[in-house]
């Protein structure tokens, strides 16, 4: 039986084999990134080099290199999906180096910043709200704009500062401020909690029966930057205002852990709704231990305008 390299020197000396090898030699060769390769390291290529790195040189000219002109990333047509080749040197041979794309470094930034916003129960389009976006022609919205700017610039681990707790009519925009707060802290590398209270506060009565409230109320206590969007919207129970909510405040009030709210009410009112359980039973003192910590952690704002789901 013949060996392998007597098999491969058989192959190389048939004349269709010679006929194709020169073929892709020539469209190798005659690409212009090819061309400008072999130019500015000349010096370091002879013809031997060429001839072993034949089928790597014709690996790089048939792919893209023009990313501007991908539509996007899910439609890249190079080998490795969001990376781009470019040609390298490795020893005595030619090889194709990968490196992300502009489109691959961008949706990378975008992946991490997301990773860094966790939400329960919040729409999905809140999630890429910027500031920018928010229109500013109402003095409300200026000073509520104004103040976010102010605690994304000053935020650190080291300093203590009050969240906000902004209040308003439905549909004003409140929830969306504090996804375009979440987003500038996400690009600091900042990490953040939006929470939709009602529907939280309807998970952990489920959570008690498959033993995971403990674990939901840790996560939430302890998350850097902490959004407790519609509070006043639940329907509050004594257990929901001392032992879940009071504890998520407690936690957070010790350990100067920056909490964001936002209600229909404000302070009087959301007072009042904490002071009446269910049962219709009036626990005035319970709910002013709430509100001095709420008040403790966030600055109230009022957010006027249209009601912009209209």
């Amino acid at each position: 039986m013949d060996s392998i390299q007597n098999s491969l020197r058989n192959l190389v000396s048939r004349k269709d084999f010679q006929k194709r090898y020169n073929e892709l030699k020539q469209i190798v060769l005659k690409n212009p990134d090819v061309q400008a390769f072999l130019k500015e390291r000349g010096q370091q290529i002879d013809d031997k080099m060429i001839h072993r790195s034949l089928g790597k040189l014709y690996e790089f000219v048939n792919q893209s290199k023009n990313c501007h002109q991908c539509p996007s990333l899910d439609e890249c047509k190079n080998l490795i999906k969001g990376y781009h080749p470019s040609l390298v040197i490795q020893g005595k041979t030619i090889d194709v180096k990968y490196d992300k794309c502009p489109k691959k470094e961008v949706y990378d930034a975008r992946r991490k910043q997301e990773a860094l916003i966790k939400s329960m129960y919040m729409p999905k389009d809140i999630l890429h709200a910027q500031l920018d976006d928010i229109s500013l022609d109402e003095p409300s919205r200026l000073k509520l704009v104004s103040l976010a700017q102010d605690f994304i610039e000053q935020y650190s681990k080291e300093k203590r500062l009050k969240g906000l707790y902004i209040y308003g009519p439905f549909g004003v925009g409140k929830t969306f401020v504090l996804g375009a707060i979440a987003n500038e802290l996400a690009e600091k590398g900042v990490s953040s909690m939006l929470v939709y209270v009602p529907e939280f506060m309807r998970e952990l009565k489920s959570a008690i029966q498959d033993h995971s409230l403990n674990e939901k109320l840790e996560a939430v206590k302890k998350v850097p930057i902490l959004m407790l969007d519609d509070i006043g919207a639940e329907s509050m129970s004594s257990w929901m205002r001392d032992d879940i909510l009071g504890t998520i405040l407690q936690f957070r009030m010790l350990e100067n852990l920056p909490t964001f709210f936002t209600s229909n009410f404000n302070f009087d009112e959301l007072k009042y709704h904490l002071t009446y359980s269910q049962r219709g039973e009036m626990e005035e003192l319970k709910a002013l231990r709430i509100m001095e910590r709420i008040k403790y952690l966030a600055t109230p704002v009022q957010l006027k305008g249209k009601n912009r789901r209209m």
